[in-house]
């Protein structure tokens, strides 16, 4: 029928606790959609996963959480690959594609606090109180935001760095991803969610994508059935974004998406490593087209990496057009003299 009846469908996936949750959720609804088939899940470790004492934005490599898995998929170990889609860079190397963005989690950061300051906000911390966060991008706007506190680096998976809070007085609070806490179950553990007037999130935040061979047709239109449409426009813009300015994990850029009623707004900022200078914008745009059979030679273009055979063509290039112009317009307005101190800085 999809010409991967009979054979098992090889999954892969990081070995951490919340790499394999998010895992099992994407191949718990594909043995749904596809009652016949056959799913096992390969587990291994990453770069990312084994480099736990240096922060991320150092060790300056794009695909930090992502190369391994890719590795395997192209020689055919592993037929599709779930991760976390802000790990993924903005341009895949040649051969992939991101054939699904899953329905987004709750995209915000969360606070969890050190266990003596629960019922706290940051606000409510007493001066000089360290917090834990190994993204430059959510320390650069809380250090403008809440100018009493300090910032230290924290890494490790999930598990890891919620012990290091629980066990050690060296931090009264760390900054995690909503999304993240979400799916292992410790939702109770959020003391504070950061709306966009504290903290834009990072591009793609919430959301999961399965990579599969671009020229995998099979495994393509397999997956391509764990679409979400609204998340699919949102996640184009941002990483058009992001794409246009050049941006990693070396920079602090961040995003807030809205779609609502055919329209999508974006905002997008660019930061200083110290929060004290930024750019910030919204723009919007029209995305409500209908969908058309667009089979034929152009069935499979790629929007900033993503394969959405079943969203509208339309909406996704008028979404991708968002995030170009709104980058364009911040780099007008000096966005890359920013970013090259911020990279800079983070390099020295």
């Amino acid at each position: 029928e999809n010409g991967v009846d009979g054979r098992a469908i090889r999954v892969g996936t990081r070995r951490s606790q919340l790499a394999r949750i998010q895992t099992d959720s994407v191949v718990t609804t594909l043995r749904e959609l596809y009652p016949d088939l056959h799913f096992e899940i390969v587990a291994m470790s990453t770069t990312g996963d084994k480099i736990l004492d240096t922060a991320l934005s150092k060790i300056g490599e794009k695909s930090l959480f992502t190369k391994e898995l890719e590795n395997a998929l192209e020689r055919n170990e592993v037929d599709l690959v779930v991760h976390s889609l802000k790990d993924l860079p903005t341009s895949l190397p040649p051969g992939f594609t991101i054939g699904a963005v899953c329905k987004r989690e709750n995209p915000l950061d969360a606070v969890v606090f050190h266990p003596k300051n629960i019922g706290k906000t940051l606000s409510l911390l007493p001066e000089k109180s360290v917090i834990g966060t190994s993204s430059l991008r959510r320390a650069a706007q809380l250090k403008k935001k809440f100018p009493h506190l300090e910032f230290r680096d924290i890494r490790g998976n999930l598990n890891t760095r919620l012990k290091k809070l629980d066990e050690k007085e060296d931090f009264s609070a760390i900054i995690l991803a909503a999304a993240g806490l979400k799916r292992m179950g410790w939702e109770n553990r959020i003391g504070q969610l950061l709306g966009p007037e504290d903290c834009l999130y990072a591009v793609g935040q919430g959301a999961l994508a399965v990579e599969v061979r671009a020229k995998d047709q099979e495994i393509l239109n397999m997956v391509s059935a764990l679409h979400d449409a609204d998340t699919v426009l949102c996640c184009i813009a941002e990483r058009a974004f992001m794409k246009r300015l050049e941006g990693g994990c070396s920079v602090p850029v961040a995003v807030n998406t809205l779609l609502k009623d055919g329209q999508l707004y974006l905002t997008g900022a660019v930061y200083s490593l110290d929060g004290s200078d930024s750019l910030k914008e919204t723009m919007q745009i029209g995305v409500s087209y209908p969908h058309q059979n667009e089979d034929g030679p152009n069935d499979d273009v790629q929007h900033v990496g993503i394969t959405a055979k079943n969203v509208p063509g339309q909406a996704q290039e008028a979404a991708e057009n968002l995030g170009v112009e709104l980058a364009s317009l911040l780099l007008s307005k000096g966005a890359k003299h920013i970013l090259s101190v911020a990279r800079q800085l983070n390099d020295a």
